[in-house]
């Protein structure tokens, strides 16, 4: 059985296939399938996001897709940017001005107020109309100035400061990652409730 891994996000990518390699599918990227479609990411939260997107490529190719969807929510600005993320300023913003802006719209609060979350939804679409997923968040404080490292497709990691280590979430370790990577840790939860799924007779 194939399962979609539904981003085009190289880093996610990688998060998936690491996480669900094992499970009996053949997991298969939507590079390799030349997919280019663009789906319109509408829905009021995170999860109905993730949903529109795995759903459509459980149709499309007739087997379980996995998607994602998650951003920064700031609480000091309620919530914001939210299910917006990527289009916070009103367009498709690159890495680099998705941290201006953030820098922009938190300019003079001061910094125990910059309280903030990365959360994570992650869910697998089955052709029966039936879904199964899972959310994490990490905690933090956004910066005043940006660490000078990025990741790709991860522009908030070089500003959330992560208060239990003192370091930014870029600045994290192959252990710390490992024990700290909210997007790992919903895709483990993910891959739990697969296993103890009775209709994929793992």
């Amino acid at each position: 059985m194939r399962l979609i891994l539904a981003t085009k996000n190289q880093g996610k990518l990688q998060e998936m296939r690491e996480v669900m390699s094992g499970l009996p599918f053949e997991l298969v990227s939507l590079q390799e399938l030349g997919d280019i479609d663009k789906v319109e990411e509408d829905g009021a939260t995170f999860l109905d996001n993730a949903l529109i997107k795995a759903r459509y490529f459980a149709t499309k190719y007739k087997c379980p897709a996995l998607a994602d969807d998650g951003g920064l929510e700031i609480d000091v600005l309620g919530g914001e940017p939210g299910v917006r993320t990527r289009r916070w300023p009103g367009y498709e913003a690159s890495d680099e001005e998705l941290i201006d802006y953030t820098l922009e719209k938190l300019k003079g609060v001061p910094f125990e107020k910059r309280t903030a979350r990365l959360t994570t939804v992650v869910a697998v679409a089955f052709l029966d109309g039936s879904f199964i997923s899972a959310t994490s968040s990490r905690g933090g404080i956004i910066s005043e100035k940006p660490h000078p490292k990025r990741q790709e497709g991860y522009p908030f990691r070089s500003l959330h400061i992560l208060p239990e280590l003192n370091k930014f979430y870029i600045e994290l370790t192959e252990e710390e990652n490992q024990k700290l990577n909210h997007r790992r840790e919903a895709l483990n939860i993910l891959r739990m409730e697969l296993e103890e799924n009775p209709l994929l007779d793992i």
